[in-house]
């Protein structure tokens, strides 16, 4: 609930007018750092209409933030800059132990997979196949580049890492055969044009990984944690909140606990 603001002025003294600003009923502001996957205005269209459900629902105001790229972000993760914070996987293991934010909520029923994609004539059927090959990652991707590449790792397959801009890039460089082999994810996969991917095949997919995390830094307290979490698992039974949800690309929001992101701290993925 955004505060109520009254302005009082008095007389004038000495020729100065003294303003007085009172605040009535003002809620505690949290800033929600968004990982900048997109740029900062379309990131903040698409998840405003959440910050501001979670304002009805809860009573505490929340401040969108992001950075205008990944690095940046990781240092404001670093130096605990945001409140409460949506952040991959592997974000989410890195800062919980350097800064100490703890995971609450995660997207309900989902389960992160990487892919590696060849060209569909390709003579290459298994990891080992890609031994001393160059091969196209997206940059600061989780599921598309830092999984295929720490399974690559525990299979002793040496490797080149190529890191491109975007999935889209992966897929057409394969399919052109600039490169024997890239990472992806399904989605990105069945969304690429039809020019590239009629020309892939997928080779090898990954477990499925616990996802992306709604974490607090510890000075958030934890009855403002527990307020925010119930109305966050409640939206997917709330028309408006269901909504909401869709506009974002989840089912639903689901409790999260640290423990469930192992399966991330096994891959040993490192800095």
């Amino acid at each position: 609930m955004k505060s109520t603001k009254y302005l009082v002025k008095r007389g004038a003294v000495a020729g100065i007018i003294i303003s007085m600003t009172f605040a009535v009923n003002a809620a505690e502001t949290y800033k929600f750092g968004l990982i900048p996957q997109q740029g900062a205005s379309k990131l903040s269209k698409v998840w405003t209409p959440l910050f501001q459900y979670l304002e009805e629902k809860t009573n505490y105001n929340f401040q969108f933030a992001t950075a205008r790229n990944i690095p940046t972000y990781e240092k404001r993760l670093m130096a605990g800059k945001y409140d409460f914070a949506y952040m991959s996987p592997y974000h989410y293991v890195q800062y919980q132990k350097l800064a100490g934010y703890n995971a609450f909520a995660k997207a309900k029923g989902k389960r992160l997979k990487g892919i590696l994609v060849v060209h569909k004539d390709s003579p290459v059927n298994t990891l080992a196949d890609l031994n001393n090959a160059e091969l196209a990652f997206p940059s600061n991707a989780f599921a598309a580049n830092r999984v295929p590449r720490a399974i690559l790792n525990q299979s002793d397959v040496e490797y080149d890492p190529k890191f491109v801009a975007s999935h889209d890039s992966v897929y057409r460089n394969v399919s052109k055969g600039r490169y024997p082999a890239g990472g992806g994810v399904m989605r990105t996969y069945r969304n690429t044009s039809p020019e590239y991917r009629n020309n892939l095949r997928i080779l090898w997919t990954s477990d499925g990984y616990t996802p992306h995390a709604f974490a607090a830094h510890p000075r958030v307290p934890k009855s403002v944690v527990e307020d925010v979490q119930r109305a966050m698992l409640e939206m997917d039974r709330d028309p408006k909140g269901k909504a909401i949800l869709k506009s974002i690309r989840l089912k639903g929001i689901e409790a999260g606990e640290d423990f469930e992101w192992d399966d991330v701290r096994a891959l040993n993925i490192g800095s």
